[in-house]
């Protein structure tokens, strides 16, 4: 069993990898899935010369065709794909191959029926969807070294080969299996992690409801129970099935490299696919690449879509990372798959390649007409090259190639805001003190108040190097190790600004309460401590002072959800709570460590009440919240001989934006204003020391 423990706290990716990049592509690319065995073979010489007509460059093939290239256990048939590949390099179009693994064919399931995925609930999920076997399986995991072993000898070195693709969104639709299979690879995990079953004990706090272990194959699963399983052993399960799935992709990725010096990715789903911690991917794949679909109910789809593309930015310690898969209009798989508007497919290109894409991709090239996603939206639809969708895909075809300068420009963030995944799976494990205490929203509330006010956002790990930053703030950092909480307290004694929201460091790595209670790691960092939760019951408010430091901000907040009993060790009270459990209490505090700042947040503020807050916060950080309309969204990637803008206008009105340059899209000068139409884009290569007014 390969070594599973957690590696080293890092952002760079493996020295021997540096910068990977699809090879032989000169600007940005372009393309998406070709799923061309979904068709007869007459239908290709259409699509390959549309390609063209297009703009593509780029195309993923192969991703679920396992039945096809192995009919029957140890047979090939990679005729059909020769064809293709052949003719994608004879007219100039760039080939990421993918492994087939996502999508096991009938005879392997046949051949190992144990394999199959086994729910929590006990439910052995059948065959007939997407999807993949029990991660832990060895005949899975021989199976998918074989096909992808065949694939790299045969087509290691094609000229057409820009790409490897390895199975597809790991985690999704399944991830954690609860199997026979899984528990004893979950024991062996776990020996290899504790070393020993008391020091296990001791981690998971057995103890308590007497569930203490004298020998290891009594551990199993945290299947379905009477009650509340451990959470110490659902967290190190759910750490478990991460690490399960990154073997599968690295067994996969070690059989290609044996044949192949081809780049190697896989295609994540940033903040759609909780089980995957993206930190420990991104050290492992050559190229950081990125599913994003919007979420149709979110009125503000763009900027959930802002905050998908800047962590994948981020895990890609801001390298060039690639848009793997989006739509051009609506999905099908949602409640109410709303289509996308005249203009908004750009605009949604455009963000991503605003914050470091320097690829765009859809699923897929041409609408499947059967299947499960024969309603999902395609580069070439059912209404063929006379729909308004056809046009807007060659028309940002030609914007991509009048964009190619950009490629390799880097973009920097303003503020770092935290994210843990392994946080994230702990605080969402039942008996929390409120069930509205939700991370997720918490990250996308923060997130939305600092991308209103135009600062640019990277996402960091808490035990990185913060130093680069004059403003870290965290939103949801309810398990918080002594190391991170070390880390902070040295950010903020070198100068740093902290912004702490409620529930946060409040459990270590094994979800234990820290000694000293909560907030106790931060107790110095922060100058206070909670003695006790306040959660406020469903539908009830707080009101709060806020004696702002500018004649605009309001006299007081409301706050939800949360309120805290706060003593303090040295912070200043900026605000009192007015009402509720923690009347005439402090809510809002502000503490000077060393040459920095932490402030704490203890109660739930909407989006429009952070306003404030933070901006108190940018004030002590030198930060300015930008000047122009918030529903303009600028970027600026910064290269070795230019910098450009990139401005995205989603409002329904034009906008003006101080710039100097030539806007690329249209070769015009810029002197001094930009001006954006509505649900328009521009992109400016900026004159040398010329700044856009933020």
């Amino acid at each position: 069993m390969p070594d599973q423990r957690p590696a080293p706290r890092t952002t760079a990716h493996p020295a021997d990898r540096p910068d990977r990049w699809p090879l032989g592509l000169d600007g940005l690319a372009y393309g998406g899935d070709y799923n061309p065995e979904q068709w007869p073979e007459e239908v290709w010489h259409e699509d390959v010369a549309l390609m063209r007509e297009a703009g593509v460059n780029l195309v993923s093939i192969g991703i679920f065709s396992w039945a096809l290239l192995e009919p029957r256990e140890g047979e090939y048939d990679f005729g059909w794909l020769d064809r293709l590949i052949d003719l994608l390099h004879a007219n100039g179009i760039r080939v990421d191959l993918g492994t087939p693994t996502a999508s096991p064919p009938a005879w392997f399931f046949a051949a190992h029926p144990h394999t199959r995925v086994v729910t929590r609930e006990g439910t052995v999920l059948g065959f007939g969807s997407r999807g993949m076997a029990c991660p832990s399986s060895p005949e899975y995991r021989q199976a998918c070294v074989r096909i992808t072993t065949a694939l790299a000898q045969r087509y290691g070195q094609h000229p057409a080969l820009a790409l490897w693709h390895v199975h597809n969104e790991y985690g999704a639709p399944v991830s954690d299996d609860y199997s026979p299979t899984s528990a004893a690879a979950f024991r062996l995990w776990l020996q290899d992690r504790y070393g020993t079953l008391d020091a296990l004990n001791t981690a998971w706090g057995t103890t308590f409801w007497g569930q203490r272990y004298g020998q290891w194959d009594h551990v199993q699963v945290p299947a379905l129970a009477p009650s509340v399983v451990n959470p110490a052993q659902r967290l190190d399960f759910a750490r478990f099935t991460d690490h399960a799935l990154r073997a599968c992709f690295l067994a996969e990725r070690d059989a290609i490299r044996a044949h192949s010096d081809v780049p190697v990715t896989t295609n994540f789903m940033a903040n759609s696919c909780p089980s995957t911690d993206l930190w420990a991917w991104g050290r492992v794949v050559d190229v950081v690449s990125n599913d994003h679909y919007l979420t149709a109910a979110d009125e503000h789809g763009h900027i959930g879509l802002a905050m998908a593309a800047d962590l994948t930015r981020s895990v890609a310690d801001g390298n060039p990372w690639m848009l793997m898969e989006h739509s051009t209009s609506a999905v099908n798989w949602q409640p109410r798959n709303v289509a996308k508007r005249p203009g908004e497919m750009a605009r949604n290109a455009l963000q991503h390649v605003a914050r470091g894409a320097d690829a765009v991709l859809f699923f897929q090239w041409r609408a499947s007409r059967s299947g499960a996603e024969k309603f999902h939206s395609a580069m070439l639809p059912h209404a063929g090259t006379s729909s308004r969708v056809w046009r807007e895909v060659t028309a940002l075809g030609a914007d991509l190639g009048r964009l190619a300068e950009l490629r390799g420009t880097r973009v920097r963030g303003d503020v770092a805001l935290l994210w843990d995944w392994e946080s994230f799976w702990a605080q969402s494990l039942e008996w929390r003190p409120s069930v509205d205490a939700d991370h997720a929203e918490r990250l996308r509330a923060w997130y939305e108040r600092l991308w209103l006010d135009g600062l640019t956002v990277d996402m960091r790990h808490p035990t990185d190097d913060l130093s680069g930053y004059r403003l870290v703030v965290a939103p949801a950092s309810y398990l918080l190790t002594l190391d991170a909480a070390a880390n902070l307290d040295r950010y903020v004694a070198d100068g740093g600004t902290l912004v702490v929201s409620y529930f946060s460091a409040v459990v270590d790595e094994n979800d234990a309460v820290h000694a000293g209670g909560y907030v106790a790691p931060l107790r110095e960092t922060l100058g206070l401590t909670v003695e006790e939760f306040l959660p406020l019951r469903a539908g009830h408010q707080v009101h709060l002072t806020w004696a702002g430091q500018t004649s605009d901000d309001p006299g007081t907040l409301v706050g939800d959800v949360w309120a805290d009993d706060i003593a303090l060790e040295g912070a200043r009270v900026m605000s009192t709570y007015l009402d509720g459990p923690a009347a005439g209490r402090p809510a809002i505090t502000r503490h000077t460590r060393g040459t920095g700042t932490g402030w704490y947040v203890s109660t739930r503020l909407s989006v429009e009440e952070l306003a404030p807050v933070l901006g108190a916060a940018y004030r002590d950080a030198g930060l300015t919240a930008a000047e122009h309309t918030p529903q303009l969204e600028v970027v600026r990637r910064h290269g070795t001989t230019a910098d450009y803008l990139v401005a995205v206008n989603h409002a329904d009105e034009p906008a003006e934006l101080a710039a100097q340059g030539v806007e690329l899209l249209t070769g015009a000068p810029v002197d001094g204003t930009l001006k954006v139409p509505a649900g328009g884009t521009a992109v400016v290569r900026l004159t040398p020391a010329a700044h856009p007014t933020r």
